[in-house]
């Protein structure tokens, strides 16, 4: 099974999902997304198998991303700000043949092994 983690190595849960795949045998792809950035296709992607939409992807811990949402943005605006600040989407997100998760709380991983 193919898996991929979107992930932040400075994030504990982030750590912690990349743990919980290792301690399973699971070695993922790994992609540290503040360092590529996102692409369009990828985002558009994993809101949709996420089922959260880009609304879902967003990081209210962040002042931005919670601006945008309390101010009603639509998708338009949600990826504009995600593609110009790659910070501004949660992590980590696991993605697998099954489906994607955000990984909050952790354990949400386990569904997609």
């Amino acid at each position: 099974m193919a898996v991929v983690l979107y992930h932040n190595p400075k994030c504990s849960t982030s750590r912690n999902a990349l743990a919980l795949l290792q301690e399973r045998g699971i070695e993922p792809t790994v992609v540290e997304y503040l360092k590529t950035g996102w692409d369009r296709a990828t985002l558009e992607r994993l809101a949709s198998r996420t089922g959260a939409g880009l609304h879902g992807l967003m990081r209210v811990k962040e002042a931005e991303a919670k601006a945008l949402l309390d101010t009603g943005a639509d998708d338009a605006a949600l990826m504009a700000a995600a593609l110009a600040q790659p910070i501004l989407i949660e992590r980590p997100i696991v993605e697998t043949d099954k489906g994607a998760v955000v990984g909050r709380p952790m354990e949400r991983v386990l569904d997609v092994i």
